[in-house]
């Protein structure tokens, strides 16, 4: 069947690519199974994947060792006055930056063939979900659109001859002379690639890179710096969130979602496996969140994604087995070693590691280098209907009403177990002010503090001061039905360095606090910095753990959080006059009561 296209913005859009593109043919994606399976066999034979003997419908890409992350520096945000990009984002002029690039798309599909990809981000038929189109000339992110969007002939249908869409431009920028031999991975070099927003036409082109966010252009480019701005217009939040629900023994159901910087257990949480008897946990999503206000005045969240794209190492039954469960088979993995037997096989893993592997570089390994057999940042894609524990209500339409917003990050000090904002503002803050050390997973030295406000620091497309008042006018539509606020630190170590809090599965027990005070059934102490527990309002029953280690986690040392308040007054001061006077009073009242 044919794809019947009524859309003539769409059809000329389409054609204008084509013609500064030159691919040699054009393939309009119809998102079935078939097309899907002919593409790998197309990636299996070219030497681009392996086919994996060990899992059913799975394969392994390896990248080129110069694309294997999101490039943060060459990430643009570009509006006509710098002020609106603000200064966590990097910004060219919009027409300086067109040009550079229209030079580099000139031409730059020769030899290939060009996929449009028609994809919705939410269930097809959901108020909140929007429509995207991407052209791009790699079947590699044609195969995970399918996995991470839904993609096809109904998105084309809900289109229609009138319907709104987010022109998504990719390319790998490796142009094929007659008769070149294509590279299994191909990408530009590194000052050739851009991943380029310009919010105010709702557009994203990206040139260069051929790896996850830079080329997936639903995810990050999509899902986030552009529907930040687009709901900040139009009055709703799109977030770098997960959204779970939590059942209570009685069966009352709860709705949180969860703000994360990379590597603080932000999957692990999402797919969490209670150990507190009778309550139970269900993934609605891992990463992002879209939120509107229902009829009722209460906010209404859905999962955009239709996958996940998770990071691989340290992934396993110990740490969270409803992911390993969800990749047992159609999944796309990337950066992975390749045991002898036909599987994957990355640096904390369950059992113990392979004798031989070739890895993510495709060479023998073990080394004497002694590197890594897998990327840090290597990743799984899988449909999300694989998991074990994925919420029967994930693609209701209208999503789900959320009841708790919980921020976080790791900090090995200072930060207690977890601790319950005055009030929707003070919330606001603790959000403007989330900080973590950083890991392996961000750039930069590892063990240093980083302010990631909400975790959108890489994502937010527009100034973040104007993002911050955008959660205070949210709040202030929301009035008393607005979510309670919890700030989260899993990862405060003991002067020895030990893990004070086992994590995992345990953190069931900070939520079911969260829970039960939404409920007012338990205690809080009014601190300088928040409400926390008691040590009694705590469920610990069936934990081992030393009532010292617990007193460790709910401190509130007094002194540590007056250094604070230099790192946070540099970290307000670069937004000017764009910060909310409504941030500037939570300042002083912290300040105020460290006193």
């Amino acid at each position: 069947m044919e794809m019947i296209v009524k859309n003539e913005k769409l059809k000329k859009w389409v054609n204008e690519i084509e013609q500064m593109c030159t691919p040699d043919k054009v393939h309009w994606c119809d998102g079935s199974k078939k097309e899907y399976n002919e593409l790998m066999a197309q990636a299996v034979k070219s030497g681009s994947a392996v086919k994996l003997k060990k899992r059913k419908n799975s394969f392994l890409f390896c990248s080129h060792p110069s694309d294997v992350a999101r490039v943060e520096n060459r990430t643009y945000i570009s509006y006509p006055s710098q002020i609106d990009a603000g200064p966590t984002n990097n910004w060219v002029a919009p027409d300086e930056l067109k040009a550079t690039m229209k030079s580099l798309y000139s031409g730059c599909m020769k030899g290939r063939t060009m996929y449009v990809i028609p994809f919705s981000m939410g269930p097809i038929d959901s108020p909140i979900a929007k429509i995207g189109i991407e052209i791009t000339d790699s079947i590699y992110v044609v195969c995970n659109m399918h996995i991470m969007t839904r993609v096809g002939k109904k998105v084309i249908k809900k289109l229609g001859k009138e319907g709104e869409f987010i022109p998504c431009l990719h390319s790998v920028g490796a142009p094929l002379a007659k008769g070149q031999k294509d590279v299994p991975w191909p990408c530009a070099p590194m000052e050739k690639k851009y991943i380029s927003h310009f919010p105010d036409e709702n557009l994203i082109w990206s040139y260069g890179s051929g790896y996850g966010g830079n080329a997936l252009l639903g995810k990050k480019c999509l899902a986030l710096r552009i529907a930040s701005a687009i709901a900040r217009r139009e009055g709703w939040m799109a977030e770098h969130m997960l959204i779970l629900r939590l059942t209570s023994p009685s069966g009352k159901q709860y709705h949180i979602t969860g703000a994360f910087p990379s590597a603080c257990g932000k999957t692990n949480l999402a797919m969490l496996q209670p150990t507190i008897d009778g309550w139970k946990c269900e993934c609605v999503g891992d990463d992002i969140a879209w939120m509107k206000i229902g009829p009722d005045g209460r906010l209404y969240a859905i999962n955009p994604e239709s996958g996940f794209f998770g990071v691989a190492p340290g992934t396993s039954y110990d740490s969270n087995p409803m992911a390993m469960e969800s990749i047992k088979e159609n999944t796309i993995f990337t950066n992975c070693a390749l045991t002898d037997d036909g599987d994957i096989w990355w640096e904390g893993m369950d059992g113990s590691p392979p004798k031989h592997a070739i890895d993510w570089k495709g060479l023998d390994w073990p080394t004497e280098r002694k590197e890594p057999a897998a990327n840090p940042n290597a990743r799984f894609t899988a449909p999300a209907s694989q998991c074990p524990v994925i919420c029967p209500d994930w693609e209701k339409p209208e999503g789900v009403p959320i009841d708790i917003f919980v921020f976080g990050g790791r900090r090995a000090g200072v930060v207690p177990l977890v601790n319950e904002a005055f009030n929707f503002d003070h919330g606001v803050f603790l959000g403007a002010t989330a900080s973590s050390e950083t890991t392996a997973a961000n750039i930069g030295a590892v063990g240093n503090l980083r302010r990631d406000p909400f975790a959108m620091q890489p994502f937010c497309g527009y100034n973040m001061g104007d993002y911050f008042q955008h959660w205070f006018d949210m709040g202030d539509r929301l009035g008393d039905k607005a979510p309670r606020i919890f700030y989260v630190n899993w990862f405060r170590k003991s002067q020895d360095g030990r893990w004070l809090w086992p994590g995992f599965g345990e953190n069931s027990r900070v939520l079911k606090w969260m829970c039960e005070r939404i409920e007012e059934k338990t205690e809080a102490v009014k601190t300088p910095i928040g409400l926390l527990p008691t040590i009694d309002s705590l469920d610990l029953k069936g934990l081992k753990i030393d009532k010292q280690d617990i007193k460790a986690l709910l401190h509130v040392d007094v002194e540590a959080w007056r250094a604070e308040i230099p790192d946070i007054e540099k970290h307000f001061a670069q937004f000017g006059d764009r910060l909310p006077e409504r941030l500037r009073k939570q300042f002083e009242a912290l300040q105020e009561r460290l006193k």
